[in-house]
C-alpha cells in the first residue's frame, strides 16, 4: 500500500468520528447553559435568576429605558415648543410696541418741528411789535418777559387810543374844509373855523371815535350846528358832531367806540351835506385832523405835535387805571405755579 492510500484512510477515520465529537459539544453546553445561574438573596429570601431570565430583564429594561427616553424627550420637545410659542408672542408683541414707540415719536418730533416753526414766527411777530411800539430792548430778556412788557405797553396804549378820540368817525374820509381860519361858505366872512369838515353824501353812518358818554342829542339853533351830538369821554375830552340828519342816542346813554351814533346831513348854517367835527379838550378847542391820523402805527406822533394837552399827566392816569389789571394778570400766573405744585 502506498502513501496516498494511508492518507485517504487517515481521513475517512477522522470524518466518520466528527459527528460523534459535535453531538458530545453540544450536550456538553447545554449542560453548562442549564447549570449557570445567579443567586440574590435579601431579607425576604434567596432567588436564582438563569442566563435565559437575565437576558430577558435586561432587554425588558432596555426597552423601558428606550421609552422613558422618548417620552421625555417628546415632553421636552413639546415643552420648548411653547416657550418658542411664547417667545415668539412676546417678540411680536415688542415689535408692535416699539412700531407704535417709533409711531408717536415721529408725531411728537413733528409736533416739535410745528411747535418751535411756531415759536420763530411768534418771536418775529413780536420783534415787529416791539419795533412799531417803539419798545427797545437794552439788554437780552426772556420771551415771556418781552412779551409781557410789549402786551403791557400794548394795553396801555390801546387803553389812549380806546378812551382818547381817535381815527375817522366817517368811512368816507374826504375833508373839504380843515381846522383854522377861513371864509365862511354861507356868511361869506373870514371866521375861524372850530373843526373840521368831513365830506359825506346825506345818510352816512357817524361812529363814535372813544368810549363815552352822550352829554347832548338834539338840535342845536344858537350856533347854527342843527342837529348836533356831544360826547363826553374820559380824561376831559369832547367831540362835538353836527349837521346831522338823524340821531341814534340819547342825553346820557354810554357808547362805545365804534358805535354807531347817528346819519350825516345838512341840517343847521351850511352849504350842503357834510359832517362838521370838533375835538375840545377841558374847554378848549384842538385840531381833529391829528386825532384823525392818530393810530399804533403813529402812535408818538400826536404827543409831540399837540403841545396844548399834558400827555405825561394822562400816560400817568391810564397807568393807574391798569395797575389792577395788570396785578391780576401777574396773579394768573402765580396761581398757574401753585396748580402746577
Amino acid at each position: 500500500m502506498d502513501h496516498r492510500t494511508e492518507t485517504g484512510f487517515a481521513w475517512q477515520r477522522m470524518i466518520s468520528c466528527y459527528p460523534a465529537s459535535l453531538s458530545v459539544a453540544r450536550q456538553g453546553l447545554s449542560a453548562v447553559r442549564q447549570r449557570f445561574t445567579i443567586t440574590i438573596t435579601d431579607f425576604r429570601g434567596s432567588r436564582h435568576l438563569s442566563l435565559h431570565q437575565m437576558v430577558r430583564l435586561f432587554l425588558l429594561g432596555l426597552g423601558m429605558l428606550v421609552l422613558v427616553t422618548l417620552v421625555s424627550g417628546g415632553g421636552i420637545i413639546w415643552w420648548m415648543g411653547q416657550e418658542v410659542a411664547q417667545l415668539q408672542e412676546r417678540r411680536d408683541a415688542v415689535r408692535a410696541e416699539h412700531d407704535q414707540l417709533m409711531a408717536m415719536n415721529l408725531r411728537l418730533m413733528r409736533t416739535v418741528d410745528e411747535q418751535d416753526s411756531e415759536l420763530t414766527y411768534l418771536t418775529n411777530e413780536l420783534t415787529e411789535i416791539e419795533a412799531l411800539m417803539g419798545v427797545g430792548q437794552d439788554q437780552p430778556a426772556s420771551l415771556s418777559e418781552r412779551l409781557d412788557t410789549a402786551s403791557h405797553t400794548a394795553l396801555e396804549r390801546m387803553t389812549f387810543l380806546q378812551n382818547v378820540p381817535s381815527g375817522y368817525p366817517l368811512q368816507n374820509r374826504g375833508v373839504t374844509s380843515d381846522y383854522g381860519w377861513r371864509t365862511h361858505p354861507v356868511h361869506n366872512e373870514r371866521r375861524f373855523h372850530t373843526g373840521i369838515d368831513l365830506r359825506a353824501p346825506v345818510g352816512t353812518p357817524v361812529l363814535a371815535p372813544a368810549d363815552g358818554v352822550v352829554e347832548h342829542s338834539g338840535y342845536h339853533r344858537q350856533s347854527g350846528f342843527g342837529n348836533l351830538i356831544i360826547l363826553n369821554h374820559n380824561f376831559g375830552f369832547r367831540t362835538y358832531f353836527a349837521h346831522l340828519d338823524d340821531m341814534e342816542v340819547e342825553a346820557g346813554e354810554f357808547v362805545r367806540k365804534g358805535d354807531v351814533i347817528g346819519y350825516t346831513g345838512e341840517t343847521g348854517v351850511t352849504d350842503g351835506p357834510h359832517l362838521h367835527y370838533e375835538i375840545w379838550h377841558i374847554q378848549r378847542r384842538l385840531d381833529p385832523r391829528l386825532f384823525l391820523e392818530w393810530s399804533l402805527a403813529n402812535y408818538d406822533a400826536l404827543f409831540a405835535q399837540e403841545s396844548a394837552v399834558n400827555w405825561d399827566g394822562l400816560e400817568d392816569a391810564v397807568r393807574l387805571r391798569l395797575k389792577a389789571p395788570v396785578y391780576r394778570l401777574a396773579m394768573r400766573d402765580i396761581s398757574a405755579r401753585e396748580a402746577e405744585d
